[in-house]
């Protein structure tokens, strides 16, 4: 962007805009509470989006490779700037997609992988030296990321350009949403191999998303999504500092993932919450002040939750307010979800009208003229502070208990959501939260209802015909031998297992056979 353009923005009126506004009393505190500085209050960055944009995902995977290959790059095309992978639950669950467990599911809520032949699919023709790639997966994360690794190599490009997110918080699985596998405490080692590996290999590699967003959606208050985020957060940095490595070699590539709701400014607040708990944890309990290690950078997604199948329009006013929450919060990505999503696979249509709403929100709204516009309203800060005590309070109730892992073992946290959610239920049977179009201002004649793209059943199998193919001609030998060497690897408590799985992968052992490797080592959990 031109600086000079930069240095002028008007309104409509022709009144210029400040790069940032503050307090005129320079003796007021809030005056020397500036963007860029810690605790980060009003933004990681200086100029924040005044010199660069948040990054615009569109979260997507279908019934095959190839369909999401297409869907790719049609967003990409339509000025999307970073890939937002789903991956489908057998590939969630480290299952291979002939396996009679997974049949049912293949495809289903995301793309299906199997082996490198399917990552090479993936991401054909899609330079990934240029694009940043979000990869939504947890308990089979190193074994996905290895495969990215393995296919950049196999393309040509140098590690150390890869740029991305991987989820790999395993915690928070245990917590709201279910896909793990392996008991917590092999769980954690597994995330932590990722994180310490990457910390030397792939040095712009966002190595865990500590998500919030699926416990919101479970039914988190803004406190509880806050406090257990970070809860986990601590787990993940505890975990890493026992290998004994910097703190400051690691932290800087975690990325956080928080849900933008309704409530706009309640919305707001929690984001600016969330950078100055993150800034004090890593500085006080933690003992860095490294800018890097203490700046929090996050990802939003709007609520899924709240999409309604009744006058689904509506859904378009809700993401709207949900993206404007997100950017009036700093966010550094954004994924705005689609208005048909309570319906069924949303549609191309639907995808790039999501995308318009971010692009209209950035060039047309005129919030990203200034830092932080809400900063300084009496209610927003109000919010922050409290949001700010009452984390911290939950926070240090989970420290008391031991850890998040002791925490989630006794069932706290998913009991404490589990009771918010029951009120919010029945606020909305008893009417006192409205739902517009559902408890008050019904129509009675529903919209027709919209269908998404169906998955088809020759895509379902050209997949598992390719994933035969691979078994039958890579080198057996090879495969055996990278498995035992893992196994030999996982039952080794100090042995990093992500070069052994990258030698798995390399050689088309499958996502199903790796994952089963560690179950056979580690057990499965079933809660």
């Amino acid at each position: 962007m031109d600086d000079k353009l930069k240095d002028n923005r008007v309104t409509r009126s022709g009144l210029k805009i400040d790069p940032v506004y503050t307090k005129p009393n320079k003796n007021d505190s809030m005056h020397n509470d500036l963007p860029g500085e810690f605790p980060y209050t009003r933004g990681i960055r200086k100029d924040m989006y005044r010199g660069r944009l948040w990054t615009m995902r569109q979260y997507a995977g279908f019934a095959s490779p190839e369909a999401s290959n297409n869907r790719y790059k049609y967003l990409l095309n339509q000025g999307q700037t970073g890939l937002s992978i789903a991956f489908d639950l057998p590939t969630q669950m480290g299952y291979d997609s002939d396996n009679k467990i997974a049949r049912s599911e293949i495809g289903r809520v995301g793309v299906p992988i199997c082996s490198l032949a399917d990552m090479e699919i993936l991401f054909k023709d899609i330079p990934l030296e240029e694009i940043s790639t979000s990869m939504t997966i947890n308990a089979t994360a190193p074994i996905l990321l290895a495969l990215y690794i393995v296919l950049a190599k196999k393309n040509g490009v140098s590690l150390d350009k890869l740029r991305g997110t991987i989820q790999n918080d395993i915690l928070k699985e245990f917590i709201a949403r279910g896909t793990y596998i392996y008991p917590p405490e092999p769980s954690v080692r597994l995330a932590t191999d990722l994180v310490t590996h990457c910390s030397k290999e792939l040095p712009l590699w966002n190595t865990i998303s500590v998500s919030g967003y699926h416990m919101s959606e479970a039914g988190a208050t803004a406190v509880q999504e806050l406090a257990f985020t970070f809860s986990n957060a601590i787990a993940y940095v505890k975990s890493a500092l026992e290998r004994g490595i910097d703190i400051n070699s690691f932290v800087p590539r975690f990325s956080f993932f928080f849900v933008a709701q309704t409530n706009l400014l309640e919305e707001v607040a929690k984001f600016r919450a969330a950078r100055r708990i993150w800034a004090k944890i890593v500085r006080d309990r933690f003992g860095s002040g490294d800018i890097k290690s203490t700046r929090l950078r996050f990802h939003a997604q709007t609520a899924g939750v709240t999409l309604t199948a009744q006058q689904p329009q509506n859904n378009l006013i809700r993401t709207t307010i949900q993206a404007l929450a997100a950017v009036l919060g700093g966010a550094q990505s954004l994924h705005v979800n689609s208005f048909d999503e309570a319906l069924g696979l949303p549609t191309e249509e639907s995808v790039e009208l999501s995308l318009r709403t971010q692009q209209i929100v950035a060039f047309e709204s005129g919030i990203t003229d200034t830092v932080d516009p809400m900063g300084g309203s009496y209610f927003v800060e109000n919010l922050t502070d409290r949001l700010e005590k009452l984390s911290f309070d939950y926070i240090n109730q989970i420290e008391e208990m031991g850890g998040a892992v002791n925490a989630i073992k006794n069932g706290f946290q998913s009991n404490e959501i589990h009771n918010s959610a029951y009120k919010l239920q029945k606020d909305i049977e008893d009417g006192k939260n409205v739902v517009v179009g559902v408890n008050k201002y019904q129509s009675s004649d529903n919209l027709k209802i919209m269908r998404g793209q169906n998955i088809d059943k020759n895509d379902i199998d050209k997949h598992l015909n390719r994933l035969y193919r691979v078994r039958k001609k890579r080198n057996q030998n090879d495969v055996r031998t990278s498995l035992k060497e893992l196994e030999k690897a996982a039952v080794t408590q100090n042995v990093n297992t992500m070069p052994f799985i990258i030698k798995c992968v390399e050689v088309y052992a499958t996502v199903g056979e790796i994952s089963d490797v560690f179950r056979k080592v580690f057990g499965k959990y079933d809660g």
